[in-house]
């Protein structure tokens, strides 16, 4: 009787869901049907085909927040007509529509962190839509959206075990033959579709009030006896670790900057979930006053740390996601300290404008990472009166070698993150490969702090098609060479990993030698260190000598680059090696 009072639940739940949020499970649904298709039609060799599917399927993604926000926007209204409702769904797929063709033509750098993004302003606009321009309870309203998404995942999880449980058992006792990716598909409609519809179930309408809801004690205990001791012992540690730089004068890495944004992040968020508490709870009120001055100078040397990184290598995306994220912080910092009741809702409504402008606009990332890399770029031409009229001159003998790796690692960011075209001075159809000829050397990579300089070169494999063999009379599986395996047969291919020397032998005679690093010299000078998609060509060696002729197709090639010396260590490789006696 109980179960089936459960199971009445869930329908009730579901068919709230449908009834009010529609268009949003019916986008999740879509993903989930784009996501199995795209499953179902591995391998796809057509790159462009792939690319297409995935855009399709993320714009269907972006359509689950858009909807809600409209929704939610839509249900602020006293009246509404028919007319206007198809308005609103005319104008979200509009936004969509316009979206795929204009932001999201492409995958790349750009576009993914661009559709991060949005996405995040628009879930953002779902939290803080109802509660628009202020409403009591705000922190509340989040803490209940939260204990129900956790409450979502625990569910959705248990019911994934369960029927997992199930097909496994239907395979192994009683002999149906389950496929592999049954289970894959299992989970994908179960996070698509049941997840969404029970989520969204547990939103509370318009005219609920949630005055009279308590505070979760678990989370009460948390935060209070767990959470803020622990971050007042490490704002300790960090104020002894910032007077120790003011002293040595040693300003740190990165990484602090990163440990010390997420710290506050952590700090705001704790800041905004104690409010309903401060009233009643001492520890709260006494953190909540004090920890937004506090932490203040921690943020102050974080941007003095960032801005002498910035100054020496210029802006990038990371790094201003850093600084936009750390601006954000110290002005919530801010505005905690000077308001002795602050509104919570202003933090979703900044933040989501700060994300907006972050990844669109002339104040975006891209935009100003682009200028700061040629303002950098340009300085250096200057310096070394390598730009005359407009037009780049071949470097002079004396430049030195700081200048040359600075210059490769610009073009490098731009290469792999923009594209050379936002490259100012360069000439048109300039690719890295006439560095030498229009700069006067090639790329040169940065020295590493570390020994060893890794590498990692893998073929596109949606390029690769049929290998042409007719020419060659035997062929090798790379993986073989490494363990001698051709020992007792008429023909041995053998690779030393200590010297980077491939032999191929005949009944004892040695009939080819080859030190493969020279190859990797060729690919480390062309593409650096890190390269995924190459072409099939670029990850082929084809050579011969008066007894043999040997072709090597290359899958994935990886080792090391001893900074010291300079000399490439070939960790190994995978394959096929193509052999023919003349």
């Amino acid at each position: 009787m109980k179960l089936i009072n459960q199971l009445k639940n869930i329908i009730t739940l579901f068919y709230r869901s449908m009834k009010r949020f529609p268009i949003t499970l019916l986008f999740s649904t879509a993903v989930a049907v784009m996501l199995i298709t795209i499953s179902e039609l591995q391998p796809i060799n057509n790159r462009d085909l792939q690319e297409t599917l995935i855009r399709i399927t993320m714009i269907f993604a972006l359509g689950i927040p858009i909807s809600l926000c409209l929704k939610l926007w839509w249900e602020r209204k006293e009246s509404r007509t028919v007319l206007e409702s198809t308005g609103f769904i005319m104008a979200g797929g509009l936004i969509l529509i316009l979206y795929y063709f204009f932001l999201l033509n492409e995958l790349s750098m750009v576009s993914i962190t661009r559709y991060i993004g949005v996405n995040l302003a628009f879930y953002l606009g779902f939290l803080f839509i109802p509660y628009l321009p202020s409403k009591d309870h705000f922190e509340m309203y989040i803490i209940k959206l939260g204990t129900g998404l956790i409450i979502t995942v625990v569910y959705t999880a248990v019911l994934f075990m369960g029927l997992a449980a199930i097909l496994f058992t239907l395979d192994a006792l009683l002999g149906v033959a389950v496929p592999e990716k049954l289970y894959s598909y299992t989970g994908i409609i179960l996070g698509c579709v049941f997840a969404p519809a029970y989520f969204l179930a547990g939103i509370p309408l318009k005219d609920h009030s949630l005055k009279d809801e308590n505070y979760l004690t678990v989370l009460k205990v948390l935060l209070l006896y767990i959470v803020i001791p622990l971050l007042t012992a490490y704002t300790a540690i960090l104020y002894i670790y910032f007077i120790k730089i003011i002293v040595s004068w040693e300003w740190p890495s990165g990484l602090v900057s990163h440990l010390v944004l997420w710290y506050a992040l952590i700090v705001t968020a704790v800041l905004f979930l104690i409010t309903p508490l401060r009233d009643e709870n001492k520890l709260a009120n006494i953190f909540s006053k004090w920890m937004p001055i506090s932490i203040l100078p921690l943020l102050i040397m974080m941007f003095i740390s960032m801005g002498i990184r910035i100054n020496a290598y210029g802006v990038t995306e990371n790094r201003y996601y850093v600084v936009v994220m750390g601006l954000w912080v110290f002005g919530i910092m801010v505005y905690y300290s000077l308001m002795n009741k602050p509104l919570n809702i202003v933090l979703p409504v900044s933040l989501a404008i700060f994300a907006l402008i972050s990844v669109l606009g002339p104040l975006s990332s891209y935009s100003i990472s682009t200028f700061s890399q040629n303002n950098r770029l340009e300085a250096i031409l200057l310096k070394n009166n390598m730009l005359v009229d407009g037009k780049i001159q071949a470097a002079p003998a004396d430049i030195s070698k700081e200048d040359r790796i600075e210059i490769s690692g610009i073009l490098a960011y731009f290469n792999s993150k923009h594209s050379l075209n936002y490259v100012k001075y360069l000439p048109e159809g300039f690719e890295m490969d006439d560095m030498d000829e229009v700069f006067g050397f090639p790329y040169e990579e940065p020295d590493l702090a570390s020994p060893e300089d890794y590498f990692f070169f893998a073929r596109n494999e949606t390029e690769a098609g049929a290998v042409d063999i007719k020419e060659y009379d035997y062929m090798f599986d790379t993986g073989i060479l490494y363990y001698d395996r051709t020992a007792d047969q008429a023909l041995k291919a053998d690779f030393n990993e200590e010297s980077g020397i491939l032999r191929i032998s005949q009944q004892g005679a040695l009939l080819y030698e080859k030190d493969l690093n020279s190859f990797i010299k060729d690919l480390l000078e062309k593409h650096g260190g890190q390269k995924d998609n190459l072409p099939t060509e670029e990850m082929t060696l084809i050579d011969e000598n008066e007894k043999i002729k040997v072709k090597i197709s290359f899958k994935t090639i990886h080792g090391s680059r001893d900074a010291a010396t300079g000399n490439t260590i070939l960790r190994g490789f995978e394959g096929y090696l193509f052999v023919k006696i003349k």
